[in-house]
């Protein structure tokens, strides 16, 4: 069930092939590692290793974890898949408590039914963004504070040129009690309409592409919340 998206870019999760509670989960090929950005909700993580192996990558190779916020629906496989991989758990520091100490309102996790473990982090990332020193050459990252408040977006350069943006819960949902702010998520936009993306790879509404597509469905979404 893994779809190819680009060179090196997989979709390996989501509500229509691993949970339906399950966010888009994707993998990146860095050579002879890999990366997974996002977990899903840990329901069905035996699908998504087997879903990782069909795309052409052995789950022992993934070397990182990055968890693009503190919600269930996107962290709640990071323990199990750690545990199957020896993968290293990478969050921004201002979403690393709510992950790490399981805080309800922030991880949501009741609203889905699930009983989350404490996830702890390896990497804490701090700042408005920066490059993943595992891959500097392709792999960077940007603090989108908004949806919550330490959102991150991940930026991947392919050998042919494309930028692949992966821009997890660009759409929302806000509420106050898990820290969304509405005038951040506005300026954290832009500042991804800036990287003028090829490829968008959403947590729940989809692939978009060419850059037309992109920007249309991050301005869509602004328009939304004026």
């Amino acid at each position: 069930m893994a779809e190819k998206i680009c060179e090196n870019v997989y979709l390996v999760g989501g509500s229509d092939i691993t949970d339906p509670n399950d966010c888009m989960v994707y993998l990146v090929r860095l050579g002879s590692k890999a990366v997974l950005i996002d977990a899903g909700t840990g329901r069905a993580t035996d699908v998504l290793l087997k879903n990782i192996r069909e795309s052409g990558v052995d789950p022992e190779t993934l070397c990182v974890i990055i968890l693009t916020h503190c919600h269930v629906d996107h962290i709640g496989g990071a323990n199990e898949i750690r545990e199957c991989t020896s993968a290293k758990i990478y969050a921004h520091e201002k979403d690393a408590r709510a992950i790490e100490e399981v805080i309800p309102s922030f991880t949501v996790a009741r609203y889905y039914g699930i009983d989350l473990r404490p996830i702890p982090v390896d990497v804490r990332l701090s700042g408005t963004d920066g490059k993943f020193e595992f891959a500097p050459e392709s792999l960077g990252w940007l603090h989108t504070p908004g949806h919550t408040p330490g959102s991150i977006a991940v930026v991947y350069k392919s050998l042919s040129g494309e930028t692949v943006l992966f821009g997890q819960d660009i759409h929302g949902p806000f509420e106050p009690e898990f820290g969304s702010d509405i005038m951040q998520w506005r300026r954290s936009m832009k500042r991804l309409l800036d990287l003028k993306a090829d490829i968008l790879c959403e947590g729940h509404f989809g692939i978009f592409r060419p850059a037309e597509e992109v920007r249309r469905f991050i301005e869509g979404h602004l328009k939304q919340h004026t």
